[in-house]
């Protein structure tokens, strides 16, 4: 019996590494604000999503900046603000924010491992500055978008956790194309859409490695009719589980333990 008793433990064990299964709740840093959108009613609905999908979340959320273009958040001001969290959601909206020594605070935690999920205006976040660090953080290259459609989807990793479920014909809610202008190298891109204009495909859906970081993005986000969506609202719920090393490959960080 107590050989029968190891053996079980330690296919316990190995179980538990192959799915990344961990009872812990995932440590959730949500940075949002700034201008265009309906933040707080995103936050609820994000909230509301994972305890839906059954996954367990500690939560902290810090809504700063104002609503214009140009706002700073104070949590930036410390090095280690992410030490701590198992995966950071970007959903805030700053354009036109230059300075470069604090938009690397932000990106040299993310390089260090902190991972990440990136939604929408987040893409948009910093396009003023010349440095290309937030950008190569994202894992693609956006300063614009197109007009509010139903948007068609088309899923091109269909094996990928984050996309597994996916329906098939999927039209958003109404919401804006973004432009993506470039991909970056360590981007793999989950789905696409058509531009109504030119009909050329963009990413809307991607995973991205940077540094040690795992990050998950998508361009769409805008509307309250999209976080209203039980589909977005699942691939988000998904993608934090991505990104904090719950389900899918070990992140990198991790793997070398």
């Amino acid at each position: 019996m107590h050989r029968l008793s190891y053996l079980v433990l330690a296919l316990c064990l190995t179980s538990s590494t192959l799915t990344f299964a961990d009872d812990k709740p995932i440590r959730i840093l949500l940075v949002t604000g700034g201008c265009c959108h309906d933040y707080d009613f995103q936050t609820a609905q994000m909230k509301k999503a994972l305890k839906r999908n059954k996954v367990a979340a500690e939560w902290t959320v810090v809504n700063e900046g104002g609503k214009g273009t140009r706002g700073k958040i104070a949590l930036y001001d410390n090095k280690d603000w992410g030490k701590g969290y198992d995966v950071v959601i970007h959903n805030e909206c700053f354009a036109n924010t230059t300075d470069e020594e604090y938009i690397r605070r932000i990106t040299k935690a993310h390089k260090d491992g902190v991972n990440a999920v990136v939604i929408h205006c987040a893409m948009h976040t910093y396009r003023a500055a010349k440095i290309d660090d937030w950008r190569e953080f994202l894992g693609v290259t956006s300063t614009h978008h197109e007009h509010k459609s139903e948007y068609g989807v088309r899923v091109v990793a269909a094996k990928h956790p984050i996309m597994q479920g996916f329906p098939k014909d999927y039209k958003t809610p109404k919401d804006e194309l973004y432009i993506v202008k470039k991909v970056w190298p360590n981007t793999k891109v989950l789905a696409t859409s058509v531009s109504e204009k030119n009909k050329k495909l963009h990413p809307i859906m991607w995973t991205n490695q940077y540094g040690k970081a795992r990050v998950f993005g998508t361009t769409y986000g805008h509307s309250r009719e999209t976080f209203a969506d039980e589909t977005f609202l699942n691939v988000i719920s998904k993608a934090v589980q991505w990104s904090a090393g719950r389900i899918g490959e070990p992140s990198v960080k991790d793997a070398k333990k």
